[in-house]
């Protein structure tokens, strides 16, 4: 049997009857539910780890950072960090960091707890910027308001060091998912604006998602972000559509937008299903997304326009909440059973969040003699 894959226009063709396409897929660490070492002053009667999901990633030489908002109440920490370096397969313990009055998720904190159930606003939304070496925080931004909307649900962020400058110079841009817009943040000169366009809005048409014949609806905007530094460009999407968009980042730091005025948002192309994580390789300008209902990983060059799957596993590739490609050639995701953890129909016997990678260099779908075909 041959599954079909229409990705950005091209279609993929895989052979189903073949275990072999996920036996380069390493899953680095894996757990049925996250455990965590948390605060000596946090009541354990308060954690309810079936609502604990992650949906953050980042990697520092010695350490992996696990984002694990309060869309539901019972999180007992926003971030978290385990060790860069673990057993294949192990399901260490998160070592939770310290968390503030207001339950900031660090570094972009929205404000927000029980996203999904109530929406209770506790505090203003702020960029909070710490030492990694000291874990100490240097900076903090608090958002004015002109900038935030009475339903914003800031969720997504790109540093961008090649617009005007590095460090304190740098521009940052936001995704706001739930009042859909771009957030920019001027480093360098301390100011903030917001702007909109359609692009931002989730599709209606996409709201419904079938992940393995499980189903559930969310109407969620922007939220998936990656960004060419080369290129000068962010590329977005919303979670509820079926398309990848771009917009020039000489755009988004030249200034507030104007009355009326109309952004140079331009379409990159449409996918088979929709998706939530975006990630580029700079370095070839190649940018790989994850369409949910295919369980799969795909890239797409941006430049001779090539694209293929990478990684096709209906168990290991559920729901893709994040993607970080690094500079040795590996991609690393966060998947999860998202659409249990969302229904509440979650079972803790069983495996639901893993961190997964593809190894550099890795060409799982080369010719025929792997059971798979590539068709141009």
């Amino acid at each position: 049997m041959k599954k079909c894959l229409p990705l950005l226009g091209i279609f993929f063709c895989i052979h189903d009857t073949s275990t072999s396409h996920s036996s380069r897929l390493e899953v680095v660490n894996e757990w049925n539910l996250l455990d965590f070492d948390v605060p000596f002053h946090v009541d354990y009667r308060d954690i309810k780890l079936e609502n604990t999901v992650f949906t953050g990633l980042e990697l520092s030489d010695d350490r992996i950072f696990l984002a694990t908002p309060r869309l539901r109440d019972g999180v007992p920490a926003t971030l978290s960090t385990i060790p860069r370096r673990t057993p294949l397969g192990s399901s260490p313990i998160l070592r939770a960091i310290k968390s503030d009055s207001c339950n900031r998720l660090w570094v972009l904190d929205s404000g927000v707890m029980s996203s999904i159930d109530n929406f209770a606003m506790v505090c203003q939304p702020k960029l909070v910027v710490f030492d990694l070496i000291t874990d100490e925080i240097v900076r903090t931004v608090a958002f004015p308001r002109q900038v935030i909307r009475p339903g914003s649900l800031l969720t997504n962020l790109i540093i961008d060091e090649e617009a005007h400058g590095k460090c304190d110079s740098a521009f940052i841009y936001m995704s706001d998912t739930t009042a859909p817009g771009l957030v920019v943040y001027d480093a360098g000169n301390d100011r903030a604006w917001r702007m909109v366009d359609p692009s931002f809005y989730p599709d209606p048409n996409f709201s419904d998602y079938d992940i393995n014949g499980e189903t559930f609806t969310l109407m969620d905007g922007i939220v998936g972000l990656t960004h060419s530094p080369y290129l000068g460009t962010l590329f977005f999407q919303p979670l509820a559509t079926d398309r990848i968009f771009s917009i020039p980042t000489s755009r988004l730091s030249s200034g507030p937008q104007g009355e009326f005025e109309k952004l140079p948002v331009s379409l990159v192309g449409r996918k088979s299903s929709q998706g939530l994580s975006l990630a580029l390789n700079y370095f070839e300008d190649t940018l790989y997304f994850s369409p949910l209902t295919d369980t799969s990983v795909a890239s797409f060059n941006l430049v001779s326009k090539h694209q293929k799957v990478l990684a096709y596993d209906p168990e290991k590739l559920q729901f893709l909440a994040e993607m970080r490609w690094k500079e040795d050639g590996s991609l690393w995701s966060l998947s999860t059973r998202f659409q249990r953890f969302f229904k509440r129909t979650i079972s803790p016997s069983e495996i639901n969040l893993r961190l997964v990678r593809i190894p550099p260099r890795t060409e799982l779908y080369r010719n025929t003699h792997d059971n798979y075909i590539y068709y141009k």
